[in-house]
């Protein structure tokens, strides 16, 4: 199928919600998609579905888009793929954007697929960067061989460009006070599809209870070092109100869940605070939070290469040195009281 690439422009971002609340994902690929069609020349669209969510719609446009699309009915509550996948195919087919970018999610990683197949459009997943060459094509590039190497794909002869991005690899976009009437560039479209139409229905929605590590402002992570043991990091997280995270060889020693995985292979985060228990430093695992503000790094091996990118650095045992950091903080907290 030869497609007419020309007849492609602007950079869409799907603005991804639930019960009316955006993820956080979303303002993030606002931020990087102002960037990409800053470079392209484009416009920056925002493509909010729900169900009375048109405040997102202003608000998308309040954080940096030119203009939001709002498709806007109770069949979009909950989400279900096939009403999701249908309605954004249509809009890809009729608007014809150049560049569309989801967040690496459950729900975007879940109709993206139902999109770009029948659109016949690139699709790149997980994408931990992005940016354009100088014809304008979007590099997206994503771990590759069990995060031993990064893939750069590009998609020269097929439109749109698509990618799913993981959460947390890129700055918020923030709102802005500027002359923009934002109900103004809000333009709702038309919904094709109806609930008589859906292949599914929701009978019950359960929520996980799984914490997403990528908003938290503290995180502890606990790697080989902790060898089983890791009461210690989940007392310091639990005292600095945080999270525990782990590296690969924790989570595949099976003493961390997956989800909390932090790396090339995991999640990326970006807190205020990254303990990094038992961690030897491994490239994969810095990937994952090499953007925190503080990095404090304990370690019985001083050659560690952890050391070399923390900013605070503890030579010793993590279950001698984590317990005393929690009395001391316990200390502090009560002071404070």
């Amino acid at each position: 199928m030869t497609i007419e690439t020309d007849d492609y422009r602007d950079v869409w971002v799907f603005v991804e919600q639930h019960d009316g609340t955006a993820a956080p994902v979303s303002w993030e690929l606002l931020a990087k998609g102002r960037e990409l069609a800053d470079e392209t020349d484009e416009s920056l669209v925002a493509l909010v579905m729900g169900d009375d969510v048109s405040d997102l719609a202003e608000e998308a446009v309040a954080r940096g888009a030119d203009r939001a699309l709002l498709a806007d009915d109770a069949v979009f509550e909950p989400y279900r793929a096939d009403p999701y996948g249908e309605q954004f195919r249509a809009l890809v087919e009729a608007r014809k954007p150049s560049i569309v970018l989801i967040g690496g999610t459950h729900t975007g990683r879940d109709f993206a697929g139902r999109v770009a197949v029948p659109a016949h459009a690139g699709l790149t997943a997980d994408c931990t960067e992005l940016a354009v060459d100088d014809e304008g094509l979007l590099l997206a590039s994503r771990p590759t061989f069990g995060g031993d190497a990064m893939a750069t794909i590009k998609c020269p002869a097929h439109r749109p460009q698509m990618a799913t991005v993981r959460a947390g690899v890129f700055d918020t976009s923030e709102p802005t006070e500027s002359d923009v009437e934002r109900a103004a560039a809000v333009e709702e479209v038309e919904v094709v599809v109806a609930e008589e139409d859906a292949l599914s229905t929701v009978l019950e929605r359960v929520v996980s209870d799984v914490v997403d590590i990528t908003d938290a402002d503290v995180v502890v992570a606990g790697g080989a070092g902790c060898e089983g043991e890791v009461g210690p990091i989940v007392e310091l997280a639990e005292v600095l109100g945080g999270e525990v995270a782990a590296s690969r060889a924790a989570v595949d020693e099976g003493w961390i869940e997956p989800a909390r995985q932090v790396g090339q292979t995991g999640k990326t985060v970006r807190p205020h605070l990254y303990i990094a228990a038992g961690i030897s430093g491994a490239v994969q695992h810095l990937e994952g939070m090499n953007d925190s503000d503080v990095v404090v790094a304990v370690n019985t091996d001083p050659n560690a290469a952890i050391f070399e990118h923390a900013d605070y650095g503890i030579v010793g045992d993590l279950h001698e040195v984590l317990p005393k950091l929690t009395e001391l903080v316990r200390e502090q907290q009560e002071v404070a009281a």
